[in-house]
Formats: structure tokens, sequence, C-alpha cells
């Protein structure tokens, strides 16, 4: 699709900097009363579980929080509304009128795999800044992470078949039908019927009819005659809303035959909507090819995902496309990303000391300093071999054998040899100036595709994927365990 220029900060709509948990500014408050505004932290925003099981997650929505966390300022409105409350001090509400972001932030490139476990973004700071922003850096990675990831299975399950993104009426507001739109592209879709999300982000628009418009006519033979005259040259179908096979196959074949072919047009495609997709899809493909419209496509829609896209190519149905809308748009099995946001290092005398939460769930126990993450790619085949996480102060030496270990069973290791390693997390701010361009959402999506590629199938299959190998260092796992052992509070139940 060829460009056009447009503001692409699709936040600049409306000031969001009051789009916090109300404790992330009852919290810099009291930091402020205590002298501790300025004390700097590193925060990790990672995530805990990948969706429906599966065996990766693709990093999205960076773009939009390099946009909001640029435009960061709290306006009269804002501290008047704040002042209102009786909740806070008057040096609090002049800090926020006089606000001036100032953290550095690292983030994993938008289209790259990720996994539970590793930071994702980076926050270091003073303290007050790095803990305001954690709602909206959830939200907007948490958000279209979710999409990107449900939307790569998707174009996977498809086999190279196109995937139009129709889901824009059932996401669940408008920010998430025009930003999941985004993702989805990020995915790998092909376009979407979103006509702002194709203005904003200069993705392909597409759609053609609904239902309506055929019962619009006295007849619908005279539906599709219509709609081929207007778009001759991009004539879509859609076929079922009275009888896919006795009628809509039937009358768009004579529409082909007798407004098209006179033109020397061709009809383009088919859609079908409803019913047993593989029979008709089946079926309609004999009747077109019959009246010697082989090049017509046919595409199919009505509550697709990729396990019903599977099934169907699995039972044999031609289909050239698919129309996939909710259960892309809201990941229907699972609507939920795990992305968190904790405290992993905090200053004192001029130090960062690793901070740690401890649970009694095993999972929730984070990993503690500031770190790195580094990915391992096999130098003969370029394949991802695994994910390294590191304290921020160590390095790799890519022409020595390293040797990493699972973090809970460590008697399981691997030596890896012959690989070239890439730090993930990139730096975005430096001191609350952007000093990262921001890549064009074609070459995000040509790198979800690329670094998909480097997965092996193992890791992408739907059921049971092969776990991807997230590791820690000796060093950070030695620190961990010291923080376990030594900082734990003792259950007196258990002692």
């Amino acid at each position: 699709m060829k460009e056009i220029p447009f503001d692409n900060n699709w936040l600049s709509r409306s000031n969001i900097s009051m789009l916090t948990d109300f404790y992330e500014l009852t919290m810099a408050n009291g930091y402020l009363e205590r002298g501790l505004a300025e004390r700097e932290v590193v925060f990790d925003l990672f995530f805990r579980t990948i969706p429906e099981d599966g065996g990766f997650a693709i990093m999205a929505g960076v773009e939009q929080m390099v946009d909001y966390l640029s435009a960061l300022s709290f306006t009269k409105e804002d501290v008047e509304y704040l002042r209102g409350l009786n909740v806070f001090g008057e040096k609090f509400l002049d800090y926020l009128a006089n606000f001036k972001f100032s953290c550095d932030v690292w983030a994993v490139p938008e289209g790259m795999p990720i996994f539970p476990g590793e930071p994702i973004v980076k926050v270091k700071g003073p303290i007050m800044q790095a803990q305001m922003i954690e709602t909206m850096l959830l939200v907007t990675v948490n958000h279209q992470s979710l999409i990107a990831t449900k939307s790569a299975r998707i174009v996977r399950a498809a086999q190279g078949r196109p995937i139009m993104e129709f889901g824009a009426r059932r996401a669940q507001g408008y920010d998430a039908s025009v930003l999941g739109a985004r993702a989805a592209y990020i995915g790998g879709v092909a376009g979407t019927s979103c006509t702002i999300a194709s203005r904003q982000f200069g993705v392909q628009p597409m759609g053609t009819m609904a239902h309506s418009w055929v019962q619009a006519f006295p007849s619908e033979y005279e539906a599709f005659k219509a709609y081929a005259e207007s778009y001759p040259d991009n004539c879509q179908l859609l076929v079922d809303t009275y009888s896919t096979l006795q009628s809509g196959v039937p009358n768009a074949i004579k529409v082909a035959l007798e407004v098209l072919a006179p033109m020397g047009k061709r009809l383009k495609a088919i859609r079908i909507d409803s019913g047993d997709l593989t029979y008709l899809a089946q079926e309609s493909r004999k009747m077109l090819d019959a009246a010697g419209l082989t090049d017509c496509k046919i595409t199919v829609s009505n509550s697709m995902d990729e396990y019903l896209i599977k099934e169907l190519l699995r039972q044999g149905a031609p289909v050239d496309s698919f129309g996939v809308g909710e259960r892309l748009i809201t990941s229907k099995q699972e609507p939920v990303f795990s992305g968190v946001y904790k405290l992993s290092a905090v200053e004192e005398n001029g130090q960062l000391i690793p901070r740690m939460k401890f649970s009694d769930n095993p999972e929730k126990i984070t990993n503690p300093g500031n770190k790195e993450v580094w990915r391992f790619y096999d130098l003969d085949n370029g394949h991802a071999l695994a994910d390294l996480i590191t304290l921020e102060h160590e390095t790799i030496d890519a022409s020595k054998p390293i040797t990493i270990f699972h973090p809970l069973h460590t008697w399981k290791q691997k030596t890896l040899t012959n690989f070239r390693v890439v730090r993930l997390l990139q730096p975005i701010f430096v001191r609350g100036e952007l000093v990262a361009e921001m890549p064009s959402l074609e070459a995000i999506r040509q790198r979800c595709d690329h670094e998909l590629e480097t997965l092996w199938d193992s890791i992408k299959r739907f059921d049971n994927p092969q776990s991807y190998y997230v590791d820690l260092s000796q060093e950070l796992w030695d620190l961990k365990h010291t923080l376990l052992t030594e900082q734990r509070p003792v259950d007196p139940t258990h002692a």
C-alpha cells in the first residue's frame, strides 16, 4: 500500500498523563514527603505466562509507549482535580505542574519473540517517575503484545493464505480496535477493516459488503450487479445471505459472465460467512471452476481462529483467504497478557542494591538487580538457541563456549558454541530524552516475520510446544539464591 503522510501519534488526540492507578500518585506523594523522590531505582516489565500455553509471544506497543512518555506532563486541570481530592500536599502538586520526565528506558524491539520472566522493558530513574508510569506501560505493552501474539498464531495456521483483520466492531473499545489492528499487522495479517487504523498506520484497508447490501435490493442478483458495476476491478461478493449454493454462488457466476465479462473484468472473489464452511467452499469451488472462473478466490469468515482455520485446511477446504474478527481482536481464548512491573533495584549510598519480591508462589518470585537480556543464535542455521538474563555489568564473549542451565532444575545444562549473541534491551530514553528512532510499522512486521523464522517449529506448534530456554547467568542465580536464603522471613510454623 502506498504510504500516506499522517500524524502517527495516536495518543496526541488527548492528554492521558492521568492514566495511572491512584496508588501510583499516593506513593509518589509519600516519596516526596519523605525525601525519597530522587532516589534512583530500576523497574522491570516482564510477563509470567504465554497466552494459550503457546511457545512464544510477540513484543508490541513500544511506539505508543514512546508517544506517551514523550508527551508526559500534567495540565492545570489535572493538578486542580488532584488538589480537590484533599489527599496530596502542595509540594507534590507543584512537582506535577512542573513535571519533566527524566528516566532511562530500554525495551525489546517491537516484533521480537519474547518469553516469560525476561525483562522486556526496563526503567531506571527517580522512584516517583518510574512508579507513576507503571499503568500506562503495562496497558500499552500488554494489549498490543497479546493481539500481536494471537495474530501470529492465526497467520501461521493459514499456511501462507492472507488473514484479514475484521474485528473493529467486536473490540473492547475504540482504542482496542485501532491499536489492536496495528498489533495484528505486526503479527502478520494482510490488512484491516478498520479504516482509521488504515489511515493512521498505513495498513491496507479491506472490506467489500455486508448482508444488508444484498437485502437492500429487490433481489440478490440485482445487489451483485450493482456492486459489480460500482467496483468492476475489485468485485468480491458475499454469497450466503439467502442460500450459498442455491442462489449466492449461481448469482455471482451470472454477474461474472453477464456484467463483468463484457467489461473485460473478472470476478475477484466470493465470501462465505456462515454454514458448513468446508462443504460450502468445496461445492462453490466446483461451481466456479465449471463456469470457467478458476481464478475467482474464496474467502471465509465467521468466528475464525487458528484452530478452526487449521481444521478447515486439514479437511481440504479450498479457501484462499480468511476474515478473522472477534477471536483475534479480543484474543478470545485468553484475553489477558500477564505482564507485570516490579522493582528490582534501589539506590543506597550511590549504589544500586538488588531487590526482589518473595512469594509462596514460586512463579511470583522476581529476579533481582539491574539486568540485561541476551539472545543466542546458531551461526550455522540461524536458529535462536536460548535467552540469558544477566546482571547489567556482565559481558558475553561470543568466541568462547558458554554453559547455561535451567534456573529451577539446575542439573539441566547445555553448552553453547558457534553462536552470535544479541543484546535484546535497546535504549529508548536517556535521562528523559528520546534517543531511539522508531522504525516503520512495515519494518516491525518484517522483523516479526524474520525472527519467528529463527524459532524451531517445535516451539511454534499450537499444542504442547517445546519450551524455549530462558536461563539466568551463574552470577544472577547466585544473587537470587543468596537473597532467598538470607532475606526471606522465616515462617515460625515451618521453622
